[in-house]
């Protein structure tokens, strides 16, 4: 069994996704529904589950709120929350799951999914410890991106990435310091994470970092020169927002 709690301050979310829970994923104990950060901080205290469904909005805190009082967490974090591009970015570059309100039934199954295959309580102390690090700088670049490798995760500065390249369902991290990391996620799910952080996707299968570029060669679509070396196509459709993204750098 998984022992959860519920921390939302909705009744009538609480209500939903409590019912899903329980029609569709027997394996989930749900301990405890809670309305507040100290609801939830007790209930946390008290049951010490292993995962928490936590909403992003408890006026006039915050889910990030709670889990800055709490300290040391040893259980898994998925976020409930009405679209804030911000926060969910600052969460998917934690690596931690969230769910978009009214909560999709296939979509928590997924996200039960990844809660299973990764729950690691020493890997959820450090995604906290990024995630704080993200929300605290929230509307502006981010900092650190943790991402999956195949023996846990890795923890990288965002300045140090060169370049993003696509491989099928797989996408290949290049570093100034010629490191490599090959990630089981698309790149599509990076380019929504990266993007306007000086990070342009420039054709179906590159996103570079900006403060990488060498010089631009002028062309249908041109063809950009990284720093490191790499000659990057320019997809024809994106060159004109191409260059006013380097002209804004």
């Amino acid at each position: 069994m998984i022992r959860s709690i519920l921390v939302d301050d909705e009744q009538h979310c609480r209500e939903s996704l409590s019912a899903t829970l329980n029609h569709n994923f027997p394996e989930v104990e749900l301990l405890a529904q809670c309305t507040s950060i100290y609801d939830g901080e007790n209930a946390i205290e008290l049951y010490k589950p292993d995962l928490v469904f936590l909403d992003v909005e408890l006026p006039p805190y915050t889910g990030f709120d709670m889990l800055k009082k709490i300290g040391t967490i040893s259980f898994e974090t998925i976020f409930t929350t009405a679209y804030d591009k911000y926060a969910i970015r600052a969460i998917k570059a934690s690596a931690l799951d969230f769910l978009l309100k009214p909560v999709d039934k296939e979509e928590l199954g997924e996200a039960l999914e990844h809660f299973k295959q990764k729950h690691s309580k020493s890997n959820s102390q450090e995604k906290m410890e990024v995630l704080f690090e993200n929300v605290r700088q929230m509307r502006d670049p981010l900092r650190k991106l943790m991402i999956p490798t195949q023996d846990g995760f890795d923890l990288v500065s965002v300045s140090d990435i060169v370049r993003l390249q696509s491989d099928n369902n797989y996408t290949n991290f290049h570093f100034a310091d010629k490191r490599k990391i090959l990630v089981s996620k698309t790149l599509k799910d990076f380019d929504d994470m990266l993007s306007g952080h000086s990070f342009f996707r420039v054709h179906q299968s590159h996103i570079i970092n900006l403060h990488y570029v060498k010089n631009y060669l002028k062309g249908e679509g041109g063809v950009v020169m990284m720093q490191e070396g790499t000659e990057i196509d320019v997809s024809r459709r994106r060159k004109e927002e191409f260059i006013k993204s380097l002209e804004s750098l």
